[in-house]
């Protein structure tokens, strides 16, 4: 069929014909198109170029890759799956190509670039694109590492997160205060909100959780919360559960609550950037979006931690604090050991297995994980004008002992859509001791790598099994820890990086 480029569409565009072709590009929007048709020619493919892609009123902003050969006709055009979900398309619709509006976005981010501070309007555009998805992931990379270090003032970490916050959804919830705790990550196992939601929803605050899942680490809190109940919750929905039973453990991708903040965090994670002022942003934004008036946050210190001493801990801390009061929130921090990983599971069911422990007070649930979710539990009490200060650890212990937290636990999961049992895997290995003595240091990245690779978080079974605590004393022979994975392909695989990844846990002779 011959196509009237010039009829069908406004001047300046051309259609083409939708092929599916099943390329992931994981979030990035890529359009395909023939090396010579009318577009590709005009655009040429070195600078990375952008066009708008629009099917009747919805359009995106792709990025334009060549197709040579016969994969697709000259009046054709492929989208990665990303943008095929965006856009909503189907096999064979007409889709218009067009010249994007020019992004005044990109004049901040070059200003960036070249170490000019950005004021609270230059700021907010930059986000609105961002949670727009109309700047390439060249341009995302260029905005994250003009940030990274010591790149952005306190001003401009006040300005981004409120612009982070004007950018989504924004929840309220007609309560006086709404509590909340968060943990900056790094260490793995560390699951205390999903011991830690019910304790504070069964003393009655209000505590609607929002959480990540994850991208390079095992599992996030969305990850292993879905072993034991579903997290895809829309407001609606949300709104619902919190306002039947105080609580909730919701992904937050659902909600779009802060959605530039998954975007901004998808391109540090693929630099290895991770710096102060992006990270404060991120998670002061999700709190006050998701209504948040009082927040709990944990900062975990050790050498393999996202934070490696006290002192970059109490930086953190303060900047926090500072930027918390500036957008509405009152933020109490609490400095934890982040030298090992907390409990004993390292993957969705695998953690999901130790939080069911401590909450059904069984006498080998993990002791470190336990205490570490009534320390932040009784914190977020305190919150509370009917708990004195210090007295929260205690109280928290008392529901958690007295069958209130597990009783609320599993009210909350049956009304996101009931309770499940968490999987097995079918296929496990254990690393031992090859002489006697005391375990002196772990590698908290290698251990999460090991059980990433064996095919957490997307094989929910799969992980590793942490049997041996700083400080334990072992003998040769004795299990340091157990890799599970679903199949044997996936086990050894992270076997063979296992087996070059050097010192993961250190022995001390004795």
């Amino acid at each position: 069929m011959k196509l009237n480029f010039m009829t069908q569409t406004a001047p300046g565009a051309n259609v083409l014909r939708l092929k599916r072709l099943g390329i992931d590009t994981h979030h990035e929007a890529v359009v395909y198109m023939r090396a010579d048709c009318e577009v590709c020619r005009s655009e040429g493919f070195e600078a990375l170029a952008q066009v708008k892609v629009s099917l009747g009123p919805r359009s995106i902003i792709a990025t334009v890759n060549m197709v040579r050969g016969d994969i697709l006709a000259l009046d054709e055009a492929g989208l990665s799956e990303s943008a095929w979900k965006a856009l909503g398309a189907a096999e064979g619709e007409l889709v218009a190509v067009s010249h994007p509006e020019p992004l005044v976005s990109l004049a901040h981010i070059r200003r960036k670039v070249y170490g000019h501070a950005l004021n609270d309007r230059e700021m907010l555009e930059v986000i609105e694109d961002v949670a727009g998805e109309r700047l390439s992931d060249v341009a995302l990379s260029a905005f994250v590492t003009a940030c990274a270090g010591d790149g952005l003032t306190e001003h401009e970490v006040v300005a981004l997160t409120r612009a982070m916050i004007a950018a989504g959804e924004r929840l309220e919830w007609g309560s006086r205060d709404v509590v909340d705790k968060h943990c900056v990550g790094g260490l793995p196992g560390n699951r205390t909100t999903l011991i830690v939601v019910p304790i504070v929803a069964a003393f009655g605050l209000t505590i609607p959780k929002t959480s990540s899942r994850a991208i390079t680490s095992p599992a996030g809190t969305a990850d292993t919360m879905e072993v034991l109940a579903p997290v895809d919750l829309s407001i609606t929905e949300m709104r619902h559960v919190v306002h039947l039973e105080g609580g909730c453990i919701a992904w937050g991708g659902a909600v779009k609550l802060s959605p530039a903040d998954d975007i901004l965090i998808r391109i540090e994670r693929a630099l290895d950037i991770d710096t102060e002022g992006q990270l404060v942003a991120s998670v002061l934004s999700k709190k006050t979006a998701a209504g948040s008036s009082h927040v709990v946050i944990d900062i975990p210190v050790g050498p393999t931690a996202k934070v490696r001493t006290r002192e970059a801990a109490q930086q953190l801390a303060t900047l926090l604090g500072r930027v918390g009061r500036q957008v509405g929130l009152t933020v109490t921090i609490e400095v934890t050991d982040g030298t090992q990983p907390v409990g004993q599971g390292i993957g969705p069911a695998l953690e999901a297995r130790d939080v069911m422990q401590v909450l059904r007070n069984e006498p080998d649930a993990p002791a470190d994980l336990r205490e570490r979710a009534l320390l932040l539990a009784g914190r977020v009490l305190e919150f509370s004008a009917k708990v004195p200060r210090g007295m929260g650890v205690g109280l928290a212990r008392t529901i958690l002992e007295d069958g209130r937290a597990l009783r609320k636990f599993e009210a909350i999961c049956e009304a996101q859509g009931g309770m499940r049992l968490p999987p097995s895997a079918a296929h496990t290995w254990e690393m031992t001791a090859e002489f006697p003595g005391t375990v002196g240091q772990i590698d908290n990245r290698k251990l999460a790598r090991i059980a990433k690779l064996a095919g957490a978080p997307h094989d929910k079974a799969a992980g590793v099994d942490f049997l041996a605590p700083i400080g334990t004393k072992v003998e040769a022979g004795q299990p340091l820890f157990r890799v599970h994975a679903e199949s044997p392909g996936e086990l050894e695989y992270a076997l063979g990086y296992l087996k070059s990844a050097g010192d993961i846990i250190r022995i001390d002779e004795r």
